[in-house]
């Protein structure tokens, strides 16, 4: 579980640092590297909001767990 967290992690801060290149610069990255292929750009989206998902699980994990 703590694989799927981490990989989730990463997937969600690359749509957080997208989401901010749209606020500061008007340039979305998924737009311009997925522009002909609109169901890619749906997927990834769709993706980022369940890796979000699944990082609320970390809001409740106690961070001195080791595995």
């Amino acid at each position: 579980m703590v694989l799927l967290q981490k990989i989730a992690l990463v997937i969600t801060i690359i749509g957080a640092i997208n989401w901010g290149l749209i606020g500061l610069f008007n340039f979305n990255l998924v737009e311009t590297l997925f522009a002909s292929v609109d169901i890619l750009q749906k997927i990834i989206y769709i993706l980022v909001g369940i890796c979000g998902l699944i990082n609320i699980g970390i809001l409740f994990m106690d961070l001195d767990e080791r595995d």
